[in-house]
């Protein structure tokens, strides 16, 4: 037992010794004749109940300033009881006036608050307090020496209390114990799912029968793309329609509830699960929302790291062969100038270059943890690289619309931004129109405060099905093509904090956005 708690039983026990001390008063004063008090007896009763008040007073007030020491305290008022209800016992008829029964409650009271085998000795006290006042009122009132056998009886009683009030207080001392060790553990493990549900990849919804969400963790309010309100609780259905309804139907069949789907608003495809809650009865369900596109990167980046193992061990193996073909054709072209021989030599050169790219950019898979982030400024850095990408594809400067007026500087890695750029670029002028702002380049701030930086073209764009499939690697739609670079891309951005996405609310050719994280901007 805490010691606060200790004190206010202290504190309770006091209250009913200072209820009894009233009681007694109005007794001794109402029914001195039915107690068959004379006047000399109920003036000495009514004394002692005064001084038993104020004692009872002192010791309450002892109790308040939590002095002297809970023993002490204990011991002080158990003691005022043995004496004042013995003394009383005396001047009000000894024995027969059963009013030594009173210590019966002092001393069960005193065994559940010490919990100590200190109850015994006060049942002992007790004891000889009752037999010495019928001892000496069998030697001053000539009480019945008969009556030696109820002394012994209630001396009896007093101890059998006293015992069985210890032993209560031991099975409640442990079995408060235990309830203080299983709170700790249920409140250290409802912390750790607490934390474990937050920290999910999944999103997790505890619901009730009524639909009403309990719980829920970021994840759920990243995809279903809401956010929950702390200070009252949201309804399933205003969160997500589409799982209110799933939820209804799952009510009626249990045998749904894995079902995969696209959610409205986040465009996210999550598989659904739901778990019943039974507690008397049907209490509700626990909703678990698996994003199908993290399983589906997971999947990528054990596919991609086998490859990189195996790549990593052949990448020399096949550049050196590659290099001595080249050579050789070319070596080939210098000859003869035979118009079957140079077109075979070229054919060599052409299918070379196309599987050094491959190897060179299945070699670059391994680059996403090497970034080394410097301040960048775009607005500065972005009208350099233009100029020099459209040297180097020999295309008009006016091919290219650069929007980018204030000053924005990101957390970047330079090499990391400068192959992201030219991927997306290179892309752009390979199916735009080319025509004066065929790409267009603009950097803004969101509302949120985070730099963005897009690269649209007025090209045919993209259509759904390979919208879906458009960061997976390997995919491509050319032939001449790897399939690596957007992925590529976007995994050099999320190294350095930032998300590549495509914008499909833009119909007019194809559009990429770089979101730089809100840490890594300045």
């Amino acid at each position: 037992m805490a010691v606060n708690e200790l004190w206010r039983s202290l504190h309770l026990f006091g209250l009913y010794r200072l209820t009894l001390g009233c009681l007694l008063i109005l007794l001794a004063i109402a029914f001195g004749d039915v107690l068959s008090l004379n006047d000399f007896e109920q003036k000495w009763v009514l004394r002692i109940c005064l001084v038993y008040i104020v004692l009872t007073l002192t010791a309450l007030g002892g109790v308040y300033k939590k002095w002297p020491d809970f023993p002490l305290q204990l011991a002080f008022q158990v003691g005022t009881d043995i004496a004042v209800i013995a003394t009383l016992s005396y001047f009000s008829g000894g024995i027969q006036s059963n009013l030594g029964m009173l210590l019966l409650v002092s001393l069960a009271a005193a065994g559940l608050i010490s919990r100590g085998r200190i109850t015994l000795f006060y049942a002992a006290l007790a004891s000889i307090a009752i037999l010495l006042e019928h001892a000496y009122s069998v030697l001053t009132h000539e009480a019945a020496v008969a009556q030696f056998l109820q002394a012994g009886i209630l001396s009896a009683a007093y101890f059998a209390v006293a015992w069985l009030s210890h032993t209560l207080s031991k099975y409640a001392i442990a079995s408060e114990n235990l309830a203080f060790s299983r709170g700790i553990d249920l409140s250290n493990m409802a912390e750790a799912n607490r934390l474990m549900i937050l920290d999910m990849p999944d999103g997790v919804l505890v619901i009730d029968k009524r639909g009403t969400v309990r719980q829920s963790n970021p994840s759920a309010e990243r995809l279903l793309s809401y956010t929950f309100p702390t200070s009252q609780k949201s309804q399933l259905i205003d969160c997500s329609p589409l799982l209110d309804a799933l939820f209804a139907a799952w009510r009626q069949n249990k045998a749904l509830g894995h079902e995969v789907l696209r959610l409205p608003v986040s465009n996210r495809l999550v598989r659904v699960r739901f778990l019943p809650v039974q507690r008397d009865g049907f209490w509700g369900a626990v909703i678990v929302l698996e994003d199908m596109q993290r399983m589906q990167e997971q999947a990528q980046q054990v596919k991609l790291a086998a490859l990189g193992r195996l790549t990593a061990n052949i990448a020399h193996e096949v550049r050196n062969p590659l290099s001595s073909i080249s050579y050789a054709a070319e070596l080939l072209q210098e000859g003869q100038q035979d118009p079957t021989r140079t077109r075979l030599s070229q054919i060599i050169l052409d299918n070379t270059a196309r599987l050094n790219r491959i190897v060179q950019d299945v070699m670059q898979l391994n680059r996403r943890d090497r970034a080394k982030a410097e301040v960048l400024n775009l607005t500065l850095r972005l009208p350099g690289f233009v100029e020099e990408l459209c040297q180097a594809e020999r295309v008009s400067p006016l091919l290219i619309q650069l929007s980018s007026q204030p000053e924005y500087l990101v957390n970047f890695d330079r090499g990391h931004l400068d192959q992201i750029l030219w991927n997306l670029c290179h892309n752009a002028l390979r199916y735009s129109q080319k025509k004066t702002g065929s790409i267009q380049i603009r950097t803004i701030r969101t509302e949120n405060g985070r730099v963005s930086l897009t690269i649209q073209d007025d090209g045919p764009g993209m259509n759904d099905e390979t919208v879906q499939k458009l960061f997976e690697p390997f995919f491509t739609t050319e032939t001449s093509g790897t399939g690596l670079g957007l992925y590529i891309a976007r995994e050099l951005c999320e190294a350095n904090g930032a998300t590549l996405e495509y914008c499909s609310e833009i119909k007019d050719g194809a559009c990429f956005r770089i979101l730089f994280g809100e840490h890594n901007e300045l």
